[in-house]
């Protein structure tokens, strides 16, 4: 596509971006939202109540399109958690819910490239407690909102083997734009991973942001929990 601006040359160039320093990497603090707190993961507080909340699906069919797991017992999950709190990226988050206090899922900022101003979400894991729930959602948005509004990066991205459906409806219902499929990208659990990448950029954000405040907000939910406008429908 062929913008108005160009170069000494006259050839198209993309267009400025005044005074960009870069971003700095996301601190090690809590996203606190009024459904869930999304911590940086401490496995002695989060480890066991994070396996016995995945242990509710005990097939292990929650890791199919993951890199790893599913994990045997308790003492592999743990070496897991703990081979990932030794990175800085993947930086895994552990999603807490406030009602029950309980460790019910994880998330991680990773391939974090601060320079550029470019973060991706990845490693979701949500248990049986937090998927479809209004927590679950508003751990995206929690999570995003510090990528953007607190860190100021341009470019948020989730990628997710092709052939996931779930989680591809979920970027699409979290705002995410679908940019294309990589095919053969890597091999994992020794099969083939065409990988479909889609993000947000920053000139997107406020109309997501906005989308994901309307939904969470107490008035979108009857007595019994149950939205009464669907997320995407808020972005129409």
């Amino acid at each position: 596509m062929t913008t108005p601006h160009k170069d000494i040359f006259g050839k198209p160039v993309g267009h400025p971006v005044e005074n960009w320093t870069g971003c700095a990497m996301p601190p090690r603090n809590d996203m606190i939202g009024s459904h869930v707190i999304v911590s940086p993961l401490d496995v002695a507080r989060d480890a066991t109540q994070l396996f016995d909340a995945n242990s509710k699906v005990p097939d292990g069919s929650r890791f199919a399109y993951l890199p790893t797991g599913p994990f045997a017992d308790f003492t592999a999950y743990k070496a897991w958690l703990d081979g990932m709190n030794a990175n800085n990226d993947p930086m895994l988050h552990t999603i807490i819910d406030k009602a029950t206090n309980m460790a019910v899922g994880v998330a991680a900022f990773m391939r974090m490239d601060p320079n550029n101003g470019v973060i991706e979400i990845g490693n979701i894991n949500y248990a049986p407690a937090l998927s479809k729930t209004i927590g679950g959602t508003e751990a995206m948005y929690l999570m995003m909102k510090r990528a953007f509004d607190e860190l100021g990066y341009r470019r948020y991205e989730w990628k997710c083997d092709d052939q996931n459906a779930p989680s591809r409806a979920a970027a699409t219902r979290y705002g995410f734009t679908y940019e294309g499929t990589f095919r053969n990208h890597m091999v994992y659990k020794g099969r083939n991973r065409d990988t479909a990448w889609f993000s947000v950029i920053v000139e997107e954000w406020s109309a997501v942001k906005a989308a994901f405040e309307a939904w969470l907000a107490p008035d979108n939910f009857d007595e019994a929990g149950k939205q009464r406008k669907r997320l995407e429908d808020f972005r129409r």
